[in-house]
Formats: C-alpha cells, structure tokens, sequence
C-alpha cells in the first residue's frame, strides 16, 4: 500500500485547503513538497502523506493555547472546534487536553461522550468550589447542577469574572468567610518541604493547595513549580513570574568595537516587482507609485536602508552591499531562483523579503551556509530555525510588556473588554486572573455601578480597554473621565487600533485619562534623531516615515554586528542596541529569535505622545 497519494491542484486552491481536505497538516504537505512553502500552482502535482486511518485529527493543548491559536493552526473556525468539542470543553479547554481539530465521527463522538460521563462525579453535596486556573463560570455550574444565571445570584462579586483562588458558593444561604481574591504566583519546591510545611508557609490548606496543583498529589519532588497564593510567605517566596522582565541586555554603542580590518558581505532581498511593473500594460509607472502600497513600503524602506548603507561608507566599516529584486505573490517567489543563481556562500548577513512565507524559505535555503536572515517587517511568525531573526517583537511581549508596567506601578487592573474581542479576554484569563472584568448590560452599556466597586481609592487604577466601536469608547472615557474626580485611573490599550481615531472621540478624553499603550518605536527626541530626519529630508524631499526609520534601523545594526569581531550571531545573542526609532534585543525562546525590545508610551496633556517611565 502507497504511504503518499498524489494532489494536482485546482485553480485557486491554498495548500491549508488541501490539508484539511485529507486531513493532513501543511507542515505534512512542506515536508514532502519544500517548493509548496513559496505557494502552490494550478495543475501542479503534491505529494500528499497517506492517513493510515479515517479517524478525526487530534490535538493535544499546549499550556497558555486557546481556541483561537488552535483554530489558525489547522486553518478551521473556532465554531467548528466548539461544536466538534462539546463535551470535552464543557469545562473549558485545559493543558494537556486531547481536542478534534478536523469533523470526528459519530463513534468517536459517543466514545468521547462515554468517557466522559463514566469519570468521578463531583460531590453533589459541596456547598462551596474553589476557583482554579482556566475554570468558566459555565464549567463550574455543570458540574454541579447549575446554570450560569443561578451561580451568579449566589455569587454576585462573579458576575465581572472570575479569580483564580476564589470560593463560589454553590448552595443558597451558605457563608464565606473569606472570599480570596488572592494573586497565584509559581513557587519552586524547596528540599525537605512538604504539603504541611506549604500550607502553614502560604495559609492555604492542604485539599486547596492539591486543587491548585493536581500533580502534587502523588508526592511532592524538589524543584516542581507549583501555585501559591502571594499573600503568604512573601519574604521567602522563589518566584518565577512568567511576565517578568524578558531581557537584562546592557544597551551598546557598536561602532566603538567595529573591526574595520575584514570585509563583509550583506544582501538586501527586497520585493520591488519591477519585473510585473514593466509588463503592465495597463497601469504607468507613475500610477503603481500611486496606488502600489506595498511597492510604496519597499522604496520607504529602502530609501531608510540606503541612508544607512551611505553612513556605513562615511564611517569606512568595508561592507559589500547586494541588493535583489524579490518577485513575490501570495502564492510564489523567485527567491529561489536568486539563491540558486548567486552565490551566497561568503553573505555574513541578509535582510528581507518581507512576508513571511518567502522569508521561512529565505532562511531554510540559506541555513547550510549559517547565514542570519532579518525579517524586517513580518509581525507573523511560523517555525522556529536558529538562523531566521524577526526584528517586530511578538504580539504576546507586547502584552507582556504592558503588564509588567501595572506590576511595577502596582497597579489595580479592570478589563473593559467587548464580547467580540475573544482572543484579548481569553489572554487576560489565562494569563492574569487577578484581572477584574467590567460588563456590559443587554443594550451594551458599561455596568458603572459593578465598575466602582472594581476600582480602589487610594491606588493606582489600570483600566484595559478593547472595543471596536467608536461610540462605545467615546461613551466608557467618558464615564471614566468623570470617575477621576474619585479614583486614580489610567486607560490602557494592548495596540492603537482604528476605532480609537475616529473624529467623534476627542483627543482630550484619551490625553486626560493619559493613555499608555506598548509600542515597539519609540519618540524620536534626541539630537541625532533630529538630524537624521532633517537629512532624510533633504535627499528624499519628504520626512521619513515608520517603514524608513525601520529600514535605517535594521540595516545599520546589521552592518554593526557583522563588523564586530564575534560576528553578528554572538552580537546579537548578547548586546542590546538602539538607533533612531527601534532598539533591538534578539533573544531565542523555544528556537525561535525574536526582538524584546519594547517601548511605553502615553498620551499627554499637553497633547504629545511621551515616553512611559
């Protein structure tokens, strides 16, 4: 029996729809077909890995994975998993958990309802549940019998969300003595302690602590990281916080440790398409200058880059500059065809293309020769490869960033988050439970009155906001404007997305709650910045925009790290830098290298963007 089938593909199809149609995934498709990753052509011929059964594909859920990450991986909709999980998620979706991501059969339906309703059944007599990472309120309810609405009557303070560590009442009349409210932290296991020694350090009983951490049952081993309330042993605590500080990089100056004695060679891979402009015959050169933004990004970024290469030639570093044309689609590239016709054998550094499909097969072509490839736009990222560096933090350390600061200011943070931002809320939960969350009514109003008692006086009030309706934002900095007369309040935003510039939101209502928000540029202040942008200006005849900034910015610390006498791999792995809008602080986690360096900045009074401190 053949292990591979093969795939001649249609007009229009994508190699995820071919993997979803046998039930594959498209890593399977790149490892048979490495051309596929650079786009797949009609009539072309894949070889498609052979299933060795008709069984829906599994998944088993990674810590900190959500629905939606699970949902881009396999290309299908969140509604599609839901409903292929019912039974499994009714808990909600937890580390270690085996999920169908393709459309399981009626059998392994019944057989996955069997297994379920055949395990332990809770205590029905419990009048009381404690709150543990990743439970819903809706989870919580179906265990005992309950609907949503009715463990909300007898648990008012839920009804924003709810708190890892907190006890529900699940009985009518029942008393808490002490609804905790209390921040988990990791603590690792010290020699010769034991779940009693714990539960007096922390002031956490033992059956608590074991809900907590389910592993610790079967024995507690030197070294385990487990959950522990914040509030106990605090002076002693050996604390791995997740959200800590990602890089303790000393920033560098690199032009005081250039080494001028050895040539170097960098290539710039940047998409032009110069080829497709000639042929058309429909549009002139002068409208594609128009109308092209991607070709627009290209030439701003070039034109940064040049100014860099220019500056490099004055400082007299000896680097030899290529720069080739990358003819790039959503399906296909050439960028192939210029690693194969040039030889790339003696490049120390390459920069480009742009979108991430052509880079991965930038980086994968050019890894025999250990060449390091900048990704110098992409915010995406695909597989980790220890010669591919992405110059755009990730998404997630912008997050990381923006709670860090509420940690560092101490801060009391209230999510204010629309129904329809899933994958914010489902961050927030996951990753910090401590966070209140603010509600909606039925007509879509801001539950004020369930929002001042989430706030507190005397402290400093961090309100994340995420909404896509201008009117609803005009409508909660509004509320939040007027709650400053009690409360301390700074709004917070994950990214400055569209909604907040709309015209009918004054600018006063996000200077006056001084908006902060992650950015990964900074405000051009200093002297050299000032000049940077004057001669920008005097060659170009325009002042430089983000996408020139960041083509200077990354060409120039490219230049600096291949003319350092460690080379480029171990200047980046150990020294922090900094240019005219962007620093750079390449770190690898799990094989992938990505920039840490981040900035804060904030909306002020005085109506200027400032750097947070």
């Amino acid at each position: 029996m053949k292990s591979q089938i093969k795939h001649v593909v249609a007009k229009g199809e994508t190699v995820f729809q071919i993997a979803k149609k046998y039930e594959v995934t498209p890593f399977d498709i790149y490892r048979l077909n490495p051309d596929a990753k650079n786009g797949v052509k009609e009539n072309t011929t894949l070889l498609i890995p052979k299933t060795t059964s008709s069984k829906a594909l599994v998944h088993v859920v990674a810590e900190k994975e959500t629905l939606y990450g699970i949902s881009k991986k396999y290309n299908v909709s969140v509604s599609d998993l839901e409903n292929w999980n019912k039974a499994i998620l009714q808990n909600g979706l937890k580390k270690g958990q085996e999920i169908f991501v393709s459309k399981p059969s009626a059998e392994e339906l019944k057989s996955i309802s069997s297994a379920i309703v055949s395990r332990p059944k809770v205590d029905v007599n419990a009048t009381t549940h404690l709150v543990v990472a990743k439970e819903t309120k809706y989870g919580i309810a179906t265990q005992y019998g309950l609907t949503v609405t009715e463990l909300e009557q007898l648990n008012p303070h839920i009804i924003g969300g709810l708190n890892v560590g907190q006890t529900v009442v699940l009985k009518p009349g029942v008393q808490i003595k002490k609804t905790s409210n209390t921040i988990l932290v990791d603590y690792e296991v010290q020699p010769k302690e034991t779940l009693y020694s714990l539960s007096k350090k922390f002031d956490i009983a033992q059956a608590e602590l074991i809900t907590l951490n389910p592993d610790i049952q079967d024995g507690l081993k030197i070294g385990m990281i487990i959950k522990v309330p914040s509030n106990g042993g605090i002076a002693t605590l050996n604390s791995k916080v997740k959200d800590s500080v990602l890089s303790a990089k000393t920033k560098v100056n690199l032009l005081a440790t250039v080494d001028k004695t050895q040539s170097k060679n960098m290539v710039l891979l940047l998409p032009f398409n110069l080829n497709k402009i000639e042929t058309d015959s429909v549009k002139t050169k002068t409208e594609h200058l128009k109308t092209n933004k991607f070709l627009n990004l290209t030439l701003d970024f070039y034109a940064g880059a040049q100014m860099a290469i220019d500056s490099a030639k004055t400082l007299g570093l000896p680097v030899n500059v290529k720069v080739y044309d990358v003819e790039s689609s959503k399906y296909s590239s050439n960028v192939a065809t210029i690693i194969s016709k040039n030889n790339f054998e003696n490049v120390d550094v390459v920069i480009g293309p742009f979108q991430n499909s052509v880079i991965e097969t930038t980086a994968q072509l050019l890894s025999k020769y250990d060449i390091p490839v900048i990704s110098p736009l992409s915010k995406e990222r695909g597989l980790p490869m220890n010669n591919l560096y992405y110059s755009i933090p990730s998404e997630d350390l912008m997050k990381v960033t923006l709670f860090n600061y509420f940690k560092e200011k101490q801060g009391n943070v209230v999510a204010v988050i629309s129904s329809k931002k899933v994958t914010s809320k489902e961050y927030i939960l996951e990753n910090h439970p401590e966070v209140k969350h603010a509600v909606f009514n039925e007509k879509g109003a801001l539950d004020v009155a369930l929002l001042k008692t989430q706030l507190v006086k005397g402290q400093k009030n961090f309100v994340l906001m995420e909404i896509e309706k201008a009117s609803t934002i005009l409508n909660v900095t509004n509320i939040l404007k007027g709650l400053q007369k009690e409360y301390d309040i700074q709004l917070a935003v994950f990214e400055l997305y569209d909604a907040l510039n709309f015209e009918e939101i004054p600018m006063t209502n996000l200077t006056d709650l001084k908006m902060v928000f992650p950015s990964i540029t900074k405000v051009a202040e200093t002297p050299e910045e000032k000049i940077f942008e004057k001669e920008f200006k005097k060659i170009n005849n325009i002042y430089p925009n983000a996408a020139a900034k960041k083509g200077f910015d990354v060409t120039f610390d490219a230049m600096l790290r291949i003319c350092q006498p460690e080379g480029f791999v171990n200047s980046a792995a150990t020294t922090k830098t900094e240019y005219i809008e962007n620093a750079f602080d390449y770190t690898s986690n799990n094989g992938m290298i990505t920039n840490n360096a981040t900035y804060l900045l904030y909306y002020d009074s005085d109506l200027t963007i400032k750097q947070a401190q």
